[in-house]
């Protein structure tokens, strides 16, 4: 079952239009992520230098997908794209222990952002398919998110690359739009 399928089971009635910032930290896997939603070859990513956007149309949903390069030099420009997200979707790269203190600085900057005061979080621990990967639990904890207040998050084990996972935290987005 992909997205269109999964969207078109949760939502009928007029298109509702959602904005989903995809952010987190270089080679994380945001583009593979998105291009997985957009049932595209997700084996065929380049890193992102700028910016993609994707919007993939459904029986009653239009997601716009804003996937922001995660460079350290481009992240200064993450904020010009804050405006109208109704979903934030994080990912972290759970096989790279070394940058876990970096991606929670960076999450815990975007969360305290005022343009981001209560907008849902979805954090994907993505390359849950490598051996060495942090599971999302360990993850969940090493960032402190249990102590988010005041916005509804979600942590979701996946591997952008082959999917798994993937369709659970979409699931957990549409319950949380529909809730809206």
């Amino acid at each position: 079952m992909g997205l269109l399928d999964l969207l078109r089971k949760l939502k009928k009635g007029p298109e509702k239009e959602i904005r989903i910032l995809l952010l987190g930290l270089d080679n994380a896997g945001k583009t593979t992520l998105l291009k997985f939603i957009a049932s595209e070859d997700p084996t065929d990513s380049t890193p992102t230098l700028g910016f993609n956007i994707k919007t993939v149309q459904s029986k009653g949903f239009r997601l716009n997908v804003w996937d922001i390069g995660g460079q350290k030099k481009i992240r200064t420009y993450w904020r010009n794209y804050f405006e109208n997200t109704d979903v934030l979707v994080y990912v972290i790269d759970s096989a790279d222990r070394k940058r876990l203190e970096e991606t929670g600085f960076e999450l815990g900057e975007l969360l305290a952002d005022e343009k981001l005061t209560g907008v849902p979080v979805l954090v994907y621990a993505n390359k849950q398919d490598l051996l060495h990967s942090a599971s999302a639990s360990d993850i969940a904890h090493g960032l402190n998110l249990h102590s988010i207040r005041h916005r509804d998050w979600h942590i979701q084990a996946c591997s952008a690359l082959d999917g798994s996972g993937v369709e659970d935290g979409l699931v957990w987005i549409s319950k949380i739009v529909t809730k809206k």
